[in-house]
């Protein structure tokens, strides 16, 4: 598929990385632009969306930079209004990368926890959609791919009844989307990333991994994926940027598991 994105402009909603290293959303941007694409990183931290183009440019690839906060309104219809003006007048592809982390159950997630991972979780996903959506009708074209979880899928091991529940509910959203806009020629796909090897998750680990280091907590859950490994940021992106190449064309609605096999094996 080399190049087979060229001429696309594509907005990754979440294109920075908590922490140093390679998130899942700094591995779409560098990917999409691998393939030919035309990239905005949008991200509420402008230090991390500004190293995400760095990376995009020090590989030859376009990449402009929005800073603001997607679960504020005039904040993605300022983004879209920027992709349009700088990328060239058409938006053919959204990333929904964004989402955070709480641990805890019902009883022990304090009230502005839940409602923070809700918004960033799910708020997001349905303003970028509002706003980008217009765009995409007008082309009669486009495809909006949104990053779930297993977390959403099956009880992982521990206790994030919040994201957990945002997550759960992005593909029924997704799937939503696809049948509402398929007679507009926008598809709208769900990626539910495994247990990948990102600031996030390393960070998760070191708050939540009971004092067990990191190599030995690291290597217990390598054992319980049947791939043998934690997943690549870029397993993700690869999976993202085949969902929007035309190969994919007839593919909407649908859910793919980037997982190792840890599904099968957990269910």
């Amino acid at each position: 598929m080399t190049e087979c994105l060229a001429g696309m402009n594509v907005i990754v909603a979440g294109g920075g990385a908590i922490g140093d290293g390679m998130s899942n959303g700094r591995a779409a941007a560098l990917t999409y632009a691998r393939k030919g694409a035309r990239v905005l990183v949008a991200d509420q931290d402008e230090a991390s969306a500004l190293k995400t183009q760095e990376l995009v440019h020090a590989e030859g690839g376009e990449c402009g930079v929005f800073v603001g906060d997607l679960s504020v309104a005039d904040h993605v219809e300022a983004m879209v209004a920027h992709c349009l003006q700088s990328l060239g007048g058409h938006i053919d592809v959204l990333h929904n990368n964004i989402g955070i982390i709480r641990v805890g159950g019902p009883v022990e997630l304090d009230e502005a926890d839940w409602d923070r991972v809700v918004t960033v979780n799910l708020k997001t996903l349905y303003l970028t959609a509002k706003y980008v959506l217009p765009v995409m009708e007008k082309q009669q074209s486009g495809v909006i791919t949104n990053i779930g979880s297993l977390a959403g899928l099956r009880f992982t091991g521990l206790p994030m009844i919040a994201y957990s529940t945002t997550k759960g509910a992005i593909p029924a959203f997704t799937r939503s989307l696809a049948l509402q806009y398929a007679a507009s020629g926008i598809r709208a796909n769900c990626i539910h990333p495994g247990v990948i090897d990102t600031p996030l998750q390393t960070s998760t680990n070191e708050a939540y991994g009971g004092g067990v280091d990191a190599e030995t907590l690291r290597a217990r859950r390598e054992a319980t994926i049947p791939a043998g490994r934690y997943g690549s940021p870029f397993d993700v992106a690869n999976a993202a940027v085949f969902l929007a190449s035309p190969e994919a064309q007839y593919i909407t609605g649908t859910e793919l598991v980037v997982d190792g096999g840890y599904i099968q094996k957990a269910g």
